[in-house]
């Protein structure tokens, strides 16, 4: 029996890593993953970008500033000159934050008169926004501490803010999870189904009736897509009326705009899985290469941990990565009502994605048996 069990491990063995492709997938894959996640898997808050809208312009509101910026938890990348300013940059993502002095507020301060500050935060990630009022409201007890008393001659709780969630006032996590995880389901139901469209046609031996027909590569690789691609609108379209049914979440923006990126991304993710699919010998080596691109697409896409937490390396990975563009173009349709003009930068990396990945898997189809 141990002699049997022997040979069948060695035979399993050289099967296994024969293949170079398979070499790849088992040993160095795994590898790499591990090391990426290390980085990116953090709960921590940190690095937000914020902007700041001082219409006081003093000593004060400078002094608080730089308490901001000095604190380690914000980096303020944008100066602001009017409110809707900053409603625009929050449309675009540009920041997930905004501080705002008033008028008046040193002088106020110096009649030892309780002062507002506002921060507005971006309610589409809830728990983020939550965090964010605790670091402003930790750095203003600082400012208070160490200067109130030098002001004004009185100890006390002068500078106090007021907070206001933006796009989402309540911070209702269904309104960031439901879309984010219709997203992924999208991504997760197309690359498994499509990553096996050609070569099932290579395992049952179809694939040779599509060689000797005059369809060319480009020609094979748009009609495998189009069929997932029509029931992947389906299926999306039943989530989203299951969405409004069951959780009452109502699309803010343009439903045309929301159905044209969810095209394009279904179609990025169609164009991957066939390059799994064109790039394979057997269905369950697609279906394990396929297993091994969701979990990082799914983890660096800014769904489970925010892409600014990431360290600089990895936030350029995620450029590559199709659920990111999906998943920030939905979420600001849906829950922002963001439209194209705040949106070019998803659109531009969905069409690189979709162009890239079809073409490439046309390419990678050959019409002759290997």
């Amino acid at each position: 029996m141990l002699l049997k069990l022997k040979a069948m491990l060695i035979k399993e063995l050289k099967q296994m890593l024969r293949d170079p492709k398979m070499r790849m997938v088992v040993l160095s894959i795994p590898m790499i993953q591990m090391l990426v996640m290390y980085f990116a898997l953090t709960l921590d808050v940190k690095n937000i970008d914020i902007a700041i809208l001082d219409y006081d312009k003093t000593t004060t509101t400078t002094k608080i500033t730089d308490m901001l910026d000095a604190s380690g938890y914000f980096d303020i990348t944008r100066y602001a000159n009017s409110l809707d300013e900053i409603r625009e940059i929050m449309d675009r993502g540009d920041v997930r934050g905004a501080v705002i002095f008033a008028a008046g507020t040193e002088e106020r301060i110096a009649q030892n008169a309780i002062v507002d500050v506002q921060v507005i935060a971006d309610g589409t990630m809830s728990n983020d926004a939550g965090i964010i009022f605790s670091y402003v409201s930790g750095v203003l007890e600082n400012y208070n501490n160490q200067n109130i008393f030098r002001l004004t001659g009185k100890s006390g709780q002068q500078v106090e803010f007021v907070n206001r969630n933006a796009y989402n006032e309540n911070l209702d996590s269904r309104f960031y999870y439901v879309p984010g995880l219709i997203t992924m389901m999208i991504m997760v139901t197309s690359i498994l189904l499509t990553s096996i469209a050609i070569v099932r046609e290579k395992e049952i031996g179809t694939i040779e009736q599509v060689m000797v027909t005059p369809i060319g590569r480009l020609e094979f690789i748009i009609g495998k897509t189009l069929p997932f691609f029509i029931t992947g609108y389906i299926t999306t379209t039943l989530m989203f009326v299951l969405a409004f049914l069951a959780f009452d979440i109502v699309i803010k923006g343009s439903i045309l705009l929301l159905a044209f990126f969810l095209g394009m991304n279904i179609l990025s993710y169609l164009g991957l899985a066939l390059l799994i699919s064109a790039s394979s010998y057997t269905q369950q080596q697609a279906l394990l290469t396929a297993f091994f691109i969701l979990m990082p697409c799914s983890l660096l896409s800014g769904f489970m941990f925010p892409i600014a937490n990431m360290p600089e390396v990895i936030q350029y990975l995620t450029y590559l990565d199709p659920m990111r563009w999906g998943f920030e173009a939905v979420t600001g349709i849906v829950i922002k009502g963001a439209g194209l003009k705040d949106l070019y930068q998803q659109l531009f990396w969905q069409t690189t994605h979709t162009l890239f990945f079809i073409i490439f898997a046309s390419m990678k189809f050959k019409k002759n048996l290997e």
